[in-house]
């Protein structure tokens, strides 16, 4: 029976939630929820589907997952990233330190998730093909023409092709034809399928990630070594080139969280308030009135303010960049 490790990639900035999310407090930490924080509810979420934790983060923040995992007495591996190279090298050193035929349920740290028994019988369903050697991603049933996330379409359980962010006509078609998938950045895998095929496809990301692996200390991997590996997400190395790739058509109800607008949703169905023409004040109590707005999202921290329309969430990357280009301390 194989070992089945959940691997939590908590290297997110969050950068779409700023200035709530910063590189030193991103939004998997926040404590914004009933029910926790999203780091939290994703480990505990997954404690009783796998039997061992490794933990993906980050020199600025590690030291708040590692806070939540001593409080919990949850046992995990600590792989920091001394810069982070993006998930084809984030999942290859989980899968370093894991073994040959250890099973990888990899999830990111910052999703919410509804619907326990859905999601544990997914995560079944991915174990139990990942056994027989493929490579499974998760995709989510898409309900709206969402032009945030990327697509996956299919056909039963193979993957017909991987779609990028789409414009909104795009994603009217993707819903039209019915066949598509929201791609979750959630996969399931043995260690050694993974590891076979990106030598296969990227041979410098695995040589690169294995060199700066080798010379961790501390379970800080070497800083030097790691600007030697090309920035390539998991999408683009693996899962769109390799044969072996197969879906599990989720059931769950799902969000990345990763827009104000999504952030919204969640929010208000949660019971948090909004006004008669749909405004929302989020990191405050101080009072706040709208005057001539609908669906209008401020949002207060102790040295930012924003204030943007629910529908032009996907924008606020644009401020992020350009306080990022300016080295400014607001996004620390």
């Amino acid at each position: 029976m194989s070992n089945i490790v959940h691997v939590i990639l908590s290297g997110g900035v969050g950068s779409r939630l700023w200035p709530l999310s910063r590189k030193s407090f991103p939004k998997q930490y926040l404590s914004l929820f009933k029910e926790g924080s999203l780091f939290e509810m994703t480990v505990n979420r997954n404690r009783d589907l796998c039997n061992q934790v490794i933990v993906v983060g980050n020199k600025d923040n590690n030291q708040l997952s590692r806070e939540v995992m001593e409080n919990g007495g949850v046992e995990y591996i600590d792989i920091v990233e001394s810069t982070p190279r993006n998930t084809a090298a984030a999942i290859a050193f989980a899968a370093f330190a894991a073994n040959a035929d250890d099973i990888l349920v990899v999830t990111p740290s910052d999703h919410v998730i509804v619907g326990d028994e859905s999601y544990n019988k997914a995560i079944q369903e991915g174990i139990e093909k990942a056994n027989q050697g493929y490579i499974v991603t998760f995709g989510i049933q898409a309900t709206k023409p969402e032009t945030g996330y990327g697509y996956i379409e299919y056909k039963g359980d193979q993957v017909l092709s991987f779609r990028e962010k789409p414009n909104k006509e795009t994603a009217e078609d993707f819903i039209e034809r019915g066949n598509f998938l929201w791609n979750s950045g959630m996969f399931c895998f043995r260690a050694d399928t993974l590891l076979h095929e990106l030598q296969q496809f990227e041979p410098r990301v695995y040589a690169t990630a294995l060199a700066a692996w080798q010379h961790k200390k501390d379970g800080i991997l070497d800083e030097a070594l790691s600007k030697e590996i090309p920035s390539i997400s998991i999408d683009y190395a693996v899962m769109e080139r390799s044969k072996k790739i197969r879906v599990v058509a989720t059931h769950f109800n799902w969000s990345d969280l990763g827009s104000f607008e999504s952030m919204y949703d969640y929010l208000k169905h949660t019971g948090h308030p909004t006004d008669e023409n749909g405004n929302m004040v989020i990191g405050t109590d101080i009072y706040s009135a709208f005057v001539g707005l609908r669906n209008t999202i401020l949002v207060y921290t102790k040295d930012a303010i924003l204030v943007l329309q629910k529908e032009s969430s996907q924008d606020v990357k644009k401020i992020y960049n350009t306080l990022e280009r300016h080295q400014s301390k607001l996004i620390d």
